[in-house]
């Protein structure tokens, strides 16, 4: 993947301590946005007046620029916008493309807030106070919108520039802003309404923005200082800083002894070598060797669960050799005594994962062949150090069983097909489906009606002339868009799924139909229509 599908923003659980930071800016640097509310409001206005919105910047660059942009190919951008003075045009080329603006152009884009408003709350430095004078942003400022489980957002984030702004190495406290791993996590999490959100290693706050759309508190955490003053800042721009308190500290020291109704983490789950070669990046490395920092939180993070409470990260794991993928990731879970359930996306090799991490931290061949080669093998010798052979990368979902009940899933699945996101809706039903079948044997299960979900469509292949077809397929559209090959009794069950009959009446019809008894259609079937009602293509009616 890119960097803006795999980037983590959480920083590494090094430094000990914790700290309320919401209303505070005690010891801050001051290469970080403040957040004025005055100036906020200010700042709010004049981006919706210049309608800076990932609509409006797509519509102005174009689908060439656009797609060359999200290649991090800045030149067609530059081109399209060149020629422009429309306040978007110069909010693109300030905050996304960090070019050198004139003064009144940027007063002209933020009327209200003007040049020194947006220099009061640190978003840019100016050459001198003539109209003429060139102004450039010293922060990342772009339009963000997502669809989650509770509907469509559209908010502003602020965060360090990258590498295409700056043409320099990110530094190693960079402060990522929303990449594709935290719009992943965003879109895979269980929205459900929650009484308390904790969102572990939040970087810019992108994850603490979506939970205060369904919680009544959000509590967010970092070790990095930095990220926490980028993340404060952004909840104001939001208007939702006082859902949210800020807490500085190492993996889940800041919330011991508190528990939550849901965890959500992007983690910093880069595999980095421990060398002096290679840069240690707060947002994306944890400071542990391997891949032991996702081990420690899928371990330990049920101890801040409530009973029934959802924990939902991304992550990366070694497979080594002699190991098949899920055997290492299904040892922590066991361990963890939660409820799991964990889905593989993607598998790099050694050299893969090696090239991609190392162009994030913006080292390139063609920049500094040296450093590129050093990096590369202190990767590689580290992997080798460990038998490692490939990496994992995915979502795990953990869930703590209700007092007095025992774990009762455990599934380790391989998906890396195009799914349709949200997901979060997605897993949300399919923890209940599960609930629902935990509860109930085959014989209440006979009781039960049944319906085809809305979007499952059947395929039926016939050899030239045959009346019967040889393969039924079930498709799903939506969610992970799994599909199920049936064989003639299970094809025949789904067909009648309509909630008119019960499981058990339809099991028995099918049993006179096919002359083999209902015992022995309902031992080839129902297996397999739990499975369908767990991944959402039956629904209980």
């Amino acid at each position: 993947m890119t960097r803006a599908a795999r980037a983590a923003p959480p920083a590494p659980p090094t430094v000990r301590g914790r700290a309320g930071l919401r209303g505070e800016n005690r010891g801050m640097s001051v290469d970080v946005p403040q957040p004025d509310p005055a100036l906020l409001d200010h700042l709010r206005d004049d981006l919706r007046r210049a309608s800076f919105t990932v609509a409006a910047v797509e519509d102005l660059l174009g689908p060439v620029a656009a797609g060359a942009l999200h290649r991090e190919e800045p030149v067609p951008a530059l081109r399209a916008t060149a020629a422009s003075d429309e306040p978007v045009a110069t909010l693109v080329r300030a905050f996304l493309l960090g070019c050198r603006v004139r003064r009144d152009a940027l007063d002209r884009a933020l009327p209200t807030l003007g040049s020194r408003g947006a220099h009061a709350l640190g978003l840019v430095d100016a050459s001198g106070a003539a109209p003429d004078d060139d102004v450039r942003a010293l922060v990342d400022l772009r339009p963000y919108a997502a669809s989650d489980g509770s509907g469509d957002v559209d908010w502003w984030v602020a965060s360090d520039l990258g590498e295409l702004a700056t043409g320099t190495a990110l530094r190693t406290d960079h402060v990522l802003g929303v990449g594709g791993a935290s719009t992943t996590l965003a879109q895979v999490t269980v929205r459900s309404p929650r009484r308390r959100v904790l969102d572990l290693g939040t970087g810019c706050g992108v994850q603490a923005l979506h939970a205060t759309r369904h919680a009544d508190a959000v509590v967010a955490t970092d070790i990095s200082r930095r990220a926490l003053a980028f993340a404060r800042f952004n909840a104001a721009l939001a208007g939702v800083a006082q859902q949210v308190e800020l807490r500085e500290g190492s993996m889940l020291e800041p919330v011991a002894g508190e528990r939550f109704d849901l965890v959500v983490s992007n983690p910093p789950f880069v595999i980095t070598p421990r060398s002096a070669d290679v840069p240690a990046y707060e947002y994306r490395d944890g400071g542990r060797a391997g891949d032991a920092i996702v081990r420690e939180l899928v371990e330990g993070v049920g101890d801040v669960l409530e009973p029934g409470g959802v924990a939902q990260l991304l992550g990366n794991w070694e497979v080594r050799r002699g190991e098949s993928w899920d055997e290492r990731i299904g040892a922590w879970v066991d361990a963890s005594g939660l409820d799991a359930w964990v889905v593989q996306r993607e598998l790099q090799d050694p050299a893969q994962y090696a090239e991609t991490w190392i162009r994030d931290g913006g080292t390139t061949p063609d920049r500094d062949r040296d450093a590129w080669a050093a990096c590369y093998g202190a990767w590689l010798d580290d992997f080798a150090s460990r038998d490692v052979e490939a990496v994992g990368f995915g979502i795990v979902t953990l869930r703590r069983p209700l007092d007095g009940a025992g774990r009762t899933l455990r599934r380790l699945e391989e998906v890396t097909g195009t799914v349709a996101q949200p997901l979060g809706p997605v897993i949300g039903a399919a923890l209940d489906a599960h609930d629902w079948l935990s509860a109930r044997s085959d014989a209440d299960l006979a009781d039960a009606r049944l319906v085809v979900a809305p979007d499952v469509t059947e395929e039926r292949y016939l050899t030239p002339g045959a009346v019967d077809p040889q393969v039924v397929l079930l498709r799903q559209g939506g969610g992970f868009g799994r599909t199920v090959q049936a064989g003639t009794a299970l094809a025949g069950f789904v067909g009648v799924c309509d909630g008119e009959l019960t499981v058990g009446q339809i099991v028995g019809a099918l049993g006179a139909l096919l002359e083999v008894g209902a015992e022995a259609v309902a031992a080839d079937v129902l297996p397999s229509v739990r499975g369908l009602v767990t991944d959402g293509l039956l629904l209980p009616s």
